[in-house]
Order: C-alpha cells, then sequence, then structure tokens
C-alpha cells in the first residue's frame, strides 16, 4: 500500500468516526476497542491507530491503558476545530452548530471590520476589494464554489487585517461556516445581490478607515447570512 493510500484511509476512518462521535452515536464515555474498530472499518490497526491519535489531540477522545479508548464529553472538544465543525454540520444536530457559530460570527465580524479601517494594509484593501469583484461575477454566474472561494478569501483578510493575531486565527472557523453553508445548501442558489453590495461597502469602508461604516455592513452580512441559514437556504421572508 502505497502513503497516498495509507493517508486516504486514514483520513477516511477519521472522519467516519468524528461524524459517528458528533452526532452522538457513539456517545460519551463509551469505551471503543481497537480490535473491534479494525473489524468494523475493515482496516489495520496503525489506520486505526492513527485515527484514534488524531481524534485524541482534538479533545475526543481519551485513551487509558487497561480501560481503553473512552469518548470524551462535547465539553472537552476543540470546538474550533474546523473539522469538528464539519462533522458536526453533517449530522442531526447540524442546527444548534449554525447557531453557535452565528453567534460567533456576530460577535467577532463586526468588530474584525471596524479594526480593519483602522489597520488594514493597501495591499490587504485591494485583496478585499479583487474579492468582492470576484463575488459579484461568480454570484451572476451560479457558480457557487467559485464564489465561495471569494468569499473565504475576503473573510479570511478582513480578520488577518484586524491587526488582531486572536481574531486572524478564526479564520479557517469563519471558512469551516461559509464553506458548510454552501455544501449543505443552506444558501440561496444565487447569491443575494444585496449581499454582495455589503461586502462592497465594508471593503469601502476600511479602504477609506470608516470603523463606524465597515462594523454595520459587516453587522448586516453576518445577518443576512444568518436568516438564510435558519430559512434552510432560502432568502428571508423581508430580504431585499
Amino acid at each position: 500500500m502505497t502513503d497516498n493510500d495509507q493517508a486516504g484511509l486514514h483520513g477516511s476512518v477519521l472522519d467516519q468516526l468524528g461524524v459517528l462521535i458528533t452526532s452522538g452515536e457513539l456517545l460519551p464515555g463509551r469505551v471503543l476497542r481497537i480490535e473491534q474498530l479494525e473489524s468494523r472499518f475493515g482496516v489495520s490497526r496503525s489506520v486505526i491507530r492513527e485515527a484514534i491519535r488524531v481524534l485524541e489531540a482534538m479533545g475526543m477522545v481519551s485513551s487509558r491503558r487497561r480501560v481503553g479508548i473512552t469518548v470524551a464529553p462535547r465539553a472537552r472538544w476543540n470546538l474550533f476545530d474546523p473539522r469538528i465543525i464539519g462533522w458536526r454540520l453533517e449530522g442531526e444536530g447540524r442546527d444548534e452548530q449554525l447557531r453557535s457559530l452565528s453567534e460567533l460570527r456576530r460577535g467577532i465580524e463586526p468588530v474584525a471590520a471596524s479594526l480593519a479601517a483602522r489597520c488594514a494594509t493597501p495591499e490587504q484593501c485591494g485583496t478585499l476589494t479583487g474579492a468582492v469583484m470576484r463575488m459579484a461575477v461568480h454570484g451572476r454566474s451560479g457558480d457557487l464554489e467559485a464564489y465561495l472561494d471569494a468569499d473565504i478569501v475576503f473573510h479570511r483578510t478582513l480578520l488577518e487585517a484586524s491587526g488582531n493575531e486572536m481574531l486572524g486565527a478564526l479564520g479557517d472557523v469563519v471558512a469551516a461556516v461559509l464553506t458548510g453553508r454552501t455544501h449543505h445548501h443552506l444558501m440561496p442558489t444565487r447569491p443575494e445581490p444585496q449581499a454582495i453590495s455589503w461586502h462592497a461597502e465594508v471593503a469601502q469602508a476600511v479602504q477609506a478607515g470608516d470603523a463606524a461604516a465597515a462594523e454595520r455592513a459587516m453587522r448586516d452580512i453576518v445577518e443576512e447570512a444568518t436568516q438564510a441559514m435558519l430559512n434552510n437556504g432560502s432568502p428571508a421572508p423581508d430580504a431585499p
């Protein structure tokens, strides 16, 4: 077996175990045996051990001699890990995860936009503007994957442009939210023109150094995204 094959098996088993745990099929306190997992997934012991090692690093399981591998309670998970976010979006807890993530975005992205208006470099301003232009093009064509790529660049850049390293470190979290929203059909089949317009307002306000305008437009973006997800991808009834 090649290294690529081994890595593929490991990734597949990791994803399956992650979904089983985040969905609640494997409840906290459940003891997992290596031999049982080998049989269940039809893979080697080394593949199982590697998957368990990663899950343990994420706080999802604990491993003790003579006890085995125990599923950990959610309070111990690294809930900001994009893989955990993705697994939770795959299961029945999707609504709860989306609600938590939307509340997090409400708390951080408007603040990041305000700070970016004070701290963004010319290069970052250019990246924001370019991302908005690509969003407009792909939004009109209905290419959601290309739109998603541009949207992620916009939000990552904005967080980094805040000048706050803690906010900048949340780029992967926001990217996971945007990806989950797209891949689980929780946004309109064609992005709302008003949402793109708000992104443009943020970019313009950041470049102009207008912190209040940047924060206000970013708050509108997050609220629109939240409502679209709550309506399962349909625009809110009173949306423009």
